[in-house]
């Protein structure tokens, strides 16, 4: 498998408070890849997003390198990673008053050399299967957020939550709370799959679409990677961006 990941604080904001981490382990011939998007004021958010996601890496990372040789049940290690890095970020925010209300997104998980998949996410990062072979792009994970609720609901389109003034109120975040809810995805990319990981820097000023005919020009992933950030920040990206492919 090959991967690569671009983070950049976009054409307004002072901070970048968007982290990622890809991490190859080759006990068991995987990557394990995280990205985080903060939130709570530029220090908070940078915090949380950055404790978070190295928790995050760091607990998978041990479970997969353990001496003791057994089968794994991914979701269950994905969701106490989670636990553990909301429990982290949640500590620090009872630190200092500068931290309160501090929480960041997550979105990661495990990507074996066969193509077995499996993802957790927290928030509206998200995750995309992308096939080059059927010209299909499929949003693996669901957004926790105030519009995706009202879409679900029938409230207002899927158009319509693009431009909608909430659109980046979220509803779930690690570290805002002493416990949370993460969901799980598992998945699987044959041969010339692409995984997408992208902050809402990325989904909310570049389409579903767009990303398909992105993947079909560039299928390397440093050069979708860089292609993509490039046309959020030549729209004038007000948020972080970042990205992160994986192919097969």
């Amino acid at each position: 498998m090959k991967s690569f990941g671009l983070t950049d604080r976009g054409k307004v904001r002072k901070d970048n408070q968007d982290s990622f981490i890809i991490e190859k382990c080759d006990a068991r011939d995987c990557l394990v890849v995280a990205l985080c998007d903060g939130m709570g004021g530029a220090k908070a958010g940078g915090l949380a997003s950055q404790l978070a996601n190295k928790a995050f890496v760091s607990y998978i990372y041990a479970k997969l390198t353990s001496r003791v040789r057994r089968a794994l049940d991914y979701r269950q290690v994905l969701q106490d990673a989670c636990t553990e890095a909301n429990g982290v970020a949640y500590e620090y925010s009872q630190f200092d008053e500068a931290y309160n209300g501090m929480g960041t997104t997550i979105v990661g998980g495990v990507i074996k050399n066969n193509g077995n998949g499996y993802i957790i996410n927290v928030g509206d990062s998200r995750a995309y299967h992308i096939s080059r072979r059927f010209h299909v792009i499929t949003q693996i994970t669901r957004d926790h957020s105030l519009v995706e609720d009202l879409v679900e609901y029938g409230a207002i389109t899927k158009e319509q939550a693009r431009v909608h003034p909430q659109k980046n109120v979220i509803t779930r975040a690690l570290g805002s709370e002493a416990d949370v809810e993460a969901d799980y995805y598992d998945f699987t990319l044959q041969s010339g799959d692409l995984l997408l990981l992208c902050s809402d820097g990325l989904s909310n000023i570049v389409s579903d679409d767009e990303m398909m005919e992105y993947a079909d020009l560039y299928p390397e992933p440093e050069l979708l990677c860089r292609s993509l950030m490039s046309k959020a920040l030549n729209r004038g990206a007000k948020d972080n961006v970042t990205v992160v492919v994986v192919a097969r």
